[in-house]
């Protein structure tokens, strides 16, 4: 299987929204913009938030067993994707790329 370099590339916060209605959180999200992970065999790198997890892992294990091309064409690079966290309160955008091999 191939590594899967996974980036922070934007986190967005909306304190509108959370005031609104979120209940207040002693330790929310911790990911700092250009963190990254490389995940091994389609795997869960340690320290990556499970909830971000969730929603890129498909895209993780695909591009790790040599899929890519999403949607026909999304990306620019066919073996990469940008998936966003579920956190609606303060999402983050991470950068999935193929890693050539050692």
């Amino acid at each position: 299987m191939k590594k899967v370099k996974i980036t922070a590339m934007r986190k967005a916060c909306y304190p509108d929204l959370m005031e609104q209605y979120e209940n207040p959180l002693e330790h929310a999200c911790d990911v700092q913009e250009g963190q990254a992970w490389i995940a091994k065999d389609g795997q869960k790198p340690e320290g990556l938030c499970d909830s971000a997890w969730e929603s890129m892992s498909a895209f993780v294990k695909t591009l790790a067993q040599g899929g890519g091309n999403f949607y026909d064409g999304w990306m620019k690079n066919p073996n990469s994707a940008m998936i966003s966290c579920n956190d609606g309160f303060r999402p983050v955008s991470f950068y999935l790329e193929v890693q050539d091999e050692d």
